[in-house]
């Protein structure tokens, strides 16, 4: 997939600055020339004038991003990327600039920067053009299942199902993402591919909400059918049918996965959220402590054993898994609101406010580890807010 740069000029405006003028005359000559090249679509004329524009003043920022754009639009993604780098270093805010840095990296292997620019991306808003925002979007969620956080990269391309429809690319990094196999399209091995698509077909008709749930169930069942012996492949299909409100049957399919796989911490963890939500604080309990032996860095089954803790009032227990769920997981505003509210009831007024305007800072950003009618709950029971 592609990005057209046209209006990266737009996108990365820079300035000029004032050279000597014997030296500004023959710099405003070069990015007459630069420019006109460009605007007549001769490439390597352009490419030649902007490298000798920067090497005249390496401060300007339009030639420096032109220079990227150009270099990228040729899948000279190495060069590209050290313009880009140059660009984001002398601007106070580079905005689209790191999405194309991640988009780079992406094609040169160096995932671990591409995240990292990905993410300053999304932190600045996520700006750009639709199809920058498109293209950046599904990369970065492909690198986020690379790197198990299954859950991010399903929001990312749900959102995507939802704008743009249908493609077997999409469908096959929500197959990956659904499956939780952390690999890029190109490193699943072979044997999984009917699997991945069958799930990634479920997965897209799920994003598109009731109209769609009849297909997705399809899929679902011959996913079952081809692969339920596997691991994830009957969390896959609880999460599906938790997602259409079908919780009895969402738990069962949670415990068939457990029967698949024993140390699933997913499935312990959505069994444990299940339990607490149905007011079964001691089962509720067991299943998210059992995940914990599995995993003690999961912040969901620290946030779930907290709110149970919590709802039956062992306030200092409650506080300090809420708290450890907060280190792991310091962008989540669910768990900073539950947190808060501990402190409150534990009289520590001064940490519960901290931690509520910790919440009121994040909670109009996406939160991927509760669902929207919790958020909505939490926004309803914040302080200040009418009954």
């Amino acid at each position: 997939m592609r990005v057209v740069s046209a209006a990266l000029a737009f996108l990365l405006a820079g300035a000029f600055c004032n050279p000597s003028s014997a030296a500004q005359e023959s710099f405003k000559q070069v990015a007459q020339q630069a420019e006109a090249a460009r605007a007549g679509d001769r490439i390597p004329e352009a490419i030649r004038l902007y490298r000798a524009g920067v090497r005249l003043r390496p401060s300007w920022n339009d030639g420096w991003s032109w220079l990227g754009s150009l270099y990228y639009d040729q899948d000279r993604f190495a060069e590209a990327d050290a313009a880009f780098r140059r660009f984001v270093t002398m601007t106070p805010k580079p905005g689209p600039a790191y999405a194309f840095l991640g988009l780079c990296e992406y094609e040169t292997h160096e995932y671990g920067p591409a995240i990292e620019h990905f993410q300053k991306w999304a932190g600045e808003g996520s700006p750009g053009t639709d199809a920058l925002i498109d293209v950046a979007g599904f990369h970065w969620a492909l690198l986020l299942t690379r790197n198990g956080r299954f859950l991010h990269a399903l929001y990312l391309l749900a959102a995507k199902a939802q704008k743009r429809g249908y493609s077997p690319a999409l469908a096959e990094a929500m197959g990956l993402a659904s499956l939780r196999l952390a690999k890029l399209p190109e490193e699943y091995p072979p044997q999984k591919r009917e699997s991945v698509w069958l799930a990634g077909e479920a997965a897209f008709y799920a994003s598109l909400r009731p109209q769609a749930f009849d297909r997705c169930d399809d899929y679902a069942r011959r996913l079952l059918l081809h692969d339920g012996q596997e691991p994830n492949v009957h969390f896959f299909r609880g999460s599906l049918l938790d997602f259409q409100k079908k919780r009895e049957a969402a738990k069962k399919e949670f415990e068939q996965e457990l029967r698949v796989s024993p140390g699933h911490v997913p499935a312990l963890v959505e069994l444990a959220r299940l339990s607490l939500e149905d007011r079964d604080f001691v089962e509720a309990e067991a299943f998210a402590r059992r995940a914990m032996q599995i995993d003690s860095k999961d912040p969901v089954a620290h946030y779930v054993l907290g709110r149970a803790l919590l709802t039956q009032g062992r306030l200092q227990e409650s506080a300090q898994e809420l708290g450890t769920a907060s280190q792991l997981a310091p962008d989540s505003a669910a768990i900073r609101f539950q947190l808060a509210t501990a402190y409150r009831k534990l009289g520590r007024n001064q940490e519960a406010q901290r931690e509520f305007a910790m919440f009121a800072s994040l909670k109009n950003r996406p939160e991927v580890l509760i669902s929207p009618e919790e958020m909505e709950e939490m926004l309803r029971d914040q302080p200040g807010q009418p009954k």
